[in-house]
């Protein structure tokens, strides 16, 4: 581009030198007929005209000239503030001149690699914002002075509208274990592990802050509210079933060596102590059956064989199937109807239902003297009800007869031989089958038991729990 200029410009003084050689031999063939006098007179004076039209010529050409570049310069300014404010888009107009073409075509190559670029980051930081904020665990960045630089949806749904762009971590975040984690990261430059408890009632989250290059930090909240949860109720029912089969086998034991320890044992004290112990070995076999059969229907591989039944069918069998069990109780059981609606159910496994709530009736319906059984059509479902005339549940327990290894009266169940599972395996079988169930109860008038199960035609949206 320089060289053009250049040319164009010595161009220019090449005319003007031709143009002084012709003026010059119009003065020199002018001066041959004078005397020298008038000759140097004429030649200051030709001179002089010379300068003016010269100057004439070139100061109109020149700022024509500056004019243009100054212009072109002007609209390339204008291009690179538009570049600066972030319009991509912006480019230099094409011209048919060539001292300024190429500049011009440079940066407008410039400019579109400099879009392509910038669009090409921004899509992936779109991309990285969406899935940092389809993670499960919190993240927030700061910057070394602890201000917030980013946070993704979760972190903003556990803290709420208090963090923001811009605003101090600690202004949002009052958890002293995360502020602890993010002064280490920030300060010692180490990557810090935590527990927090106080961020949100009733979650705990694992702290994971990591320096970053430029000075900030990375925080990473892990929620392991769940899995705290899963741990203790292992530790529970470990405890539990500790509990559970200890109180028998010290039992079995203490007769066994009374027996084993007497040199002449009477047959009347020998059969009681036997019938004890074969007491106390019927309830360890029954609470190891319960466990297996708790451990089955909690499996993600329970399969159930559903079959479309008449709701009136599977409550006419529950009775017949119980009616020794109800025979021997001296308590009457009450057939309260049931539609001829078809439910999709696994009739072994609705038996065990039937059975573990009819027997749970029996323990407590002695003061009522009756049992109803029956169920009733609802739009899409048939809902199902045990219920007894006993002493009835108070409301605080209503939410948890359905946990393992929970009773309401500890003594009185050990005392009828109750494991504590049932209820537990009951409100399993009926969520396989796609169904609800809950309690009701009223201290003094009795417990009613209510379960769900979808109608045959309702049956697809149920948990694919079939073979």
């Amino acid at each position: 581009m320089t060289r053009k200029i250049f040319i164009r410009l010595l161009g220019i003084f090449v005319l003007l030198l031709a143009f002084h050689a012709v003026v010059m031999e119009f003065v020199y063939h002018r001066g041959a007929e004078r005397s020298v006098a008038e000759m140097l007179t004429l030649w200051g004076r030709d001179a002089l005209w010379f300068a003016l039209i010269v100057l004439v010529v070139a100061l109109p050409v020149a700022a024509w000239i500056a004019g243009r570049v100054s212009a072109r310069l002007k609209r390339v300014v204008g291009f690179a503030r538009s570049l600066a404010s972030g319009d991509w888009n912006v480019r230099l107009p094409q011209s048919d001149e060539e001292q300024l073409s190429e500049m011009e075509a440079a940066l407008n190559q410039t400019a579109e690699r400099l879009g392509q670029n910038f669009e090409e980051l921004e899509n992936r930081r779109h991309e990285l914002a969406v899935m940092l904020d389809s993670m499960q665990e919190a993240v927030v960045a700061i910057n070394p002075e602890g201000v917030v630089r980013w946070s993704n949806a979760v972190m903003q749904r556990i803290a709420g509208t208090q963090i923001r762009v811009g605003r101090p971590l600690v202004h949002s975040v009052r958890d002293p274990e995360v502020l602890t984690c993010v002064r280490g990261a920030l300060e010692r430059r180490e990557v810090c592990f935590g527990r927090a408890s106080s961020l949100a009632p009733g979650r705990i989250f694992e702290i994971n802050a990591t320096p970053l290059a430029s000075g900030g930090a990375l925080v990473v909240l892990h929620d392991v509210t769940a899995i705290e949860a899963a741990q203790k109720s292992r530790r529970d029912f470990v405890a539990n079933v500790s509990h559970e089969l200890r109180t028998p086998l010290t039992s079995i034991q203490g007769y066994v060596e009374t027996l084993v320890e007497d040199p002449d044992p009477q047959p009347e004290i020998t059969r009681e102590f036997l019938g004890i112990i074969l007491k106390n070995a019927t309830r360890m076999g029954r609470l190891t059956e319960d466990l297996l059969l708790l451990a089955g229907v909690e499996s993600p591989d329970y399969k159930l064989s559903r079959q479309a039944m008449r709701a009136s069918a599977l409550v006419q069998d529950a009775i017949d199937s119980l009616g020794g069990l109800v025979a021997d109780s001296e308590i009457e059981v009450d057939f309260a109807g049931a539609p001829d609606a078809l439910v999709m159910a696994d009739p072994d496994a609705m038996n065990q239902v039937f059975g573990n709530l009819i027997e749970n009736a029996l323990k407590y319906a002695k003061s009522g003297r009756r049992i109803r059984v029956g169920a009733v059509l609802l739009a899409s479902e048939v809902e199902f009800v045990v219920q007894d005339f006993g002493p009835g549940i108070a409301s605080e327990h209503l939410e948890r007869i359905f946990e393992r290894f929970y009773r309401v009266d500890k003594a009185r169940s050990r005392e009828s031989g109750g494991t504590g599972l049932g209820l537990a395996i009951v409100k399993h079988i009926v969520q396989a089958h796609g169904g609800r169930i809950w309690a009701e109860s009223e201290l003094g008038a009795g417990t009613a038991f209510h379960f769900t199960l979808p109608l045959a035609q309702a049956a697809p949206h149920a948990p694919s729990t079939d073979d």
